[in-house]
This record gives structure tokens, C-alpha cells and sequence, in this order.
């Protein structure tokens, strides 16, 4: 296997997530080449310095490549044409994915002498913009260090070697089980106080100087829901399938997960009252709505 260089990579995917790293990775210094089927997501791309291109079939001569994509449907798509280049040596996943569908790619990849790294982050766009996401990896250990140069590019050092293949993604889907159950927690939560007629504002910040104080309450809640600006640039559709991802994971345990359970509760009535791209944080609204105490916004009658 040759030597990849740090300085160059092709990004696939270039969304609110993608576009972000892509244009991270150009003010850091990298020669960027990217795709993505938007020509809108494109233009936005050559905005910020990135070299696109039409095809993947252009990215031929390129070793590492770091895809953003939807989903595991997406992935297993792109994966099987980027192999077919002999030049590819490492595929860097960054999206939200199945922990199957990695761990075939990674057999996969490694017959073609390929490393393929699981390393779904976690910091939304704003954190793709500083360069300063979490990264959960996944991967053998021998085949870590290949990618250290691109994730120490994305996450500034902020990334966590996971286990093997599929172990990024397990992580991934529990954070974010946790986060959507953070969310709706503490829209309940907020809920209840104003029964009593309690600001909100001062409610969150109160619980922030206690031990019920979680991301949520500390970030979601005073950045998006309160003042009801809700640009998160994360979908609740997404949301709401990572749930039921954990959900699968835990049911293919053989675990019993009650809690998770009723958090893809809450998750599938958002989903179904929302539209697809609405921003995940709206799924306040739809408990506030249910409960007949708060307005849309999260804030008291």
C-alpha cells in the first residue's frame, strides 16, 4: 500500500455536513476535490475553494477519500464504485450509518487493499466549519493510523478509536439515541414547570446549575428551541431512523431497552407531524403541543 498524502482528499457528499468539512479542510490548507449530485451543494463547494467534479469516476488518482452521506443506503452505493479506482487506498465514512453495512464494506475494502474507516461524527455544521466535530471510529487497530491525518484535520485531535469496523457507528447511534432522549426529557420537563406558571428560560438555566444539566439543557434548549430559531441544519427524519437504528441495535442484543424504546416513540409521532427536513429541536413542539401548557416556541402561554 502507498503512503497517502495528508494534504489531498476528495470529499463525497457535500451537504450541511460535507460542504462544511470540505471547506474546513481548504482554509487548513488541503487540496480538496469534491462530488456531490446537487449542482446547488457543488457551487457552494466551489465557493469555498473546493475543486468538484461530475462523476466519482473523475476522482481516479485520488488515495484518500472522505465520504458525508445520508445513510447506509448511500454508502453502499458509492463504496463498491470507489474500489473500482486503483488509486483509492482509504475511504474515511463520516456519515450515520449501519453498523452492518460497515463492517461488510470494511471486508470489502480490505480485499481490495483498501482501508475503510467508520468514523460518523457528532457537532453539527457549525462544528464541520471549526474543524472541531467528535469522530467515533471504527476500524482495526493496524489500520488506525492510516487515517489519523484526516480525522486529527476534522476533529482537531477530537476523535476516539472505537473498536473494529461497526464500532463507530454503535457509538454514533447511541449518542444520538441519547441526545433525542435528552430532548424530549427535558421538553417534559419544561412542560411541567410551566404549569406552575415557571419561565422557561429561567427554568433551563436553573436546572443548568444542577446535576440534571445535559446537552439539551445546556445547548439545544437555550440555542434553538427557546428563542424558536431552529436551524440546526439536522433533519428530524434523520433523528428519528437513528433512534430506530439504536433500537435494532438493542434488539439484536436480545436486550430489553424500555427507555430508548419510548424515546422512538416520541421520535416517530415528531416525524409523523413534522415534515422530513424540519429541524430536529421542533420535536419540542410536538410534545408542547400534545401537553396544551406551552406555545410552538417551547415558552410559557
Amino acid at each position: 500500500m502507498s503512503e497517502t498524502t495528508p494534504e489531498s482528499v476528495a470529499v463525497i457528499g457535500l451537504g450541511a455536513m460535507g460542504g462544511a468539512m470540505a471547506a474546513m479542510l481548504v482554509r487548513h490548507g488541503w487540496s480538496v476535490l469534491g462530488y456531490d449530485p446537487s449542482e446547488e451543494s457543488q457551487a457552494r463547494a466551489r465557493d469555498a475553494g473546493v475543486t468538484t467534479v461530475t462523476a466519482i469516476a473523475d476522482l481516479a488518482g485520488t488515495e484518500q477519500v472522505l465520504l458525508s452521506l445520508p445513510g447506509a443506503e448511500q454508502v453502499s452505493a458509492v463504496v463498491p464504485e470507489l474500489l473500482e479506482l486503483d488509486s483509492v487506498r482509504l475511504i474515511v465514512d463520516t456519515s450515520t450509518s449501519d453498523p452492518r453495512t460497515s463492517v461488510g464494506l470494511a471486508a470489502d475494502a480490505a480485499a481490495h487493499d483498501v482501508v475503510f474507516v467508520d468514523a460518523p461524527v457528532s457537532g453539527g455544521p457549525s462544528g464541520a466549519a471549526a474543524g472541531t466535530l467528535a469522530a467515533f471510529v471504527g476500524a482495526a487497530p493496524q489500520t488506525v493510523s492510516t487515517a489519523a491525518p484526516l480525522l486529527d484535520a476534522i476533529t482537531a485531535g477530537g476523535w476516539r478509536h472505537m473498536g473494529g469496523p461497526g464500532s463507530g457507528n454503535v457509538t454514533k447511534l447511541l449518542n444520538n439515541a441519547l441526545c433525542a432522549g435528552a430532548i424530549a426529557l427535558c421538553a417534559e420537563a419544561v412542560d411541567i414547570a410551566a404549569a406552575y406558571d415557571m419561565d422557561a428560560d429561567k427554568v433551563v438555566a436553573a436546572l443548568n446549575s444542577g446535576s440534571g444539566r445535559n446537552a439539551a439543557t445546556d445547548v439545544n434548549f437555550p440555542r434553538w428551541v427557546l428563542p424558536g430559531t431552529y436551524d440546526s441544519g439536522f433533519p428530524v427524519s434523520l433523528m428519528a431512523r437513528d433512534v430506530n437504528l439504536a433500537v435494532d441495535l438493542a434488539a439484536s442484543t436480545g436486550t430489553a431497552m424500555t427507555v430508548i424504546d419510548a424515546t422512538r416513540r416520541a421520535w416517530q409521532e415528531a416525524a409523523r407531524q413534522l415534515s422530513p427536513d424540519a429541524d430536529f429541536n421542533r420535536v419540542a413542539q410536538v410534545i408542547a403541543a400534545s401537553s396544551g401548557v406551552l406555545t410552538p416556541t417551547g415558552r410559557n402561554q
